[in-house]
């Protein structure tokens, strides 16, 4: 990829003079060489860190507490998050045996299991450590899960999982 970059480079040189003052123009394309050395080590490190995963406590479990499987919520309703044989910490706090929660809202797959988790309509994060979270969800029905994240908002390993629930959202409920 690097060496595909500087024979793109060196095939348009002209275009990277840059004159000075005195006269002199400097060669861009080291300056762009130097930048694009740097960006592919950077992102190489850092690709590899985000791919370590936190190991979680073995026998620990993250379950929903309420609703229930086949409950029947107004649109506006609140969900309680269970968590055994581990902690809740916020994002970013680097303690063992400890993460915070993520919903699942109607989610077809699951996130990958060696990226942060990305924010989305049917993937909620709870960052500050939050143990329910009141949702609002349009009238239907609806499938809920969690799963604990890192400091990072990466599933631990190996990923703690709720089952998933099924929920009915009514108006006037």
């Amino acid at each position: 990829m690097y060496s595909c970059f500087l024979r793109a480079i060196e095939s348009c040189d002209h275009l990277f003079d840059i004159p000075f003052g005195s006269g002199k123009a400097v060669r861009m394309k080291y300056i762009f060489n130097a930048v694009a050395f740097f960006l592919m080590f950077f992102c190489a490190t850092v690709s590899l860190q985000a791919l370590e995963r936190t190991p979680s406590v073995p026998g620990a479990e993250v379950y929903i507490i309420s609703p229930v499987d086949g409950d029947i919520v107004g649109t506006t309703f609140t969900v309680r998050f269970g968590l055994k044989g581990m902690g809740v910490a916020p994002a970013g706090v680097d303690i063992p045996g400890t993460g915070h929660h993520h919903i699942l809202i109607n989610a077809d797959e699951l996130p990958a299991m060696d990226l942060p988790m990305p924010m989305s309509d049917k993937l909620i994060h709870f960052g500050k450590g939050q143990t329910e979270a009141e949702l609002t969800l349009p009238e239907g029905e609806h499938r809920l899960q969690l799963i604990l994240g890192d400091k990072l908002h990466i599933p631990h390993d190996p990923a703690l999982i709720s089952e998933e629930i099924t929920i009915t959202v009514r108006v006037g409920e």
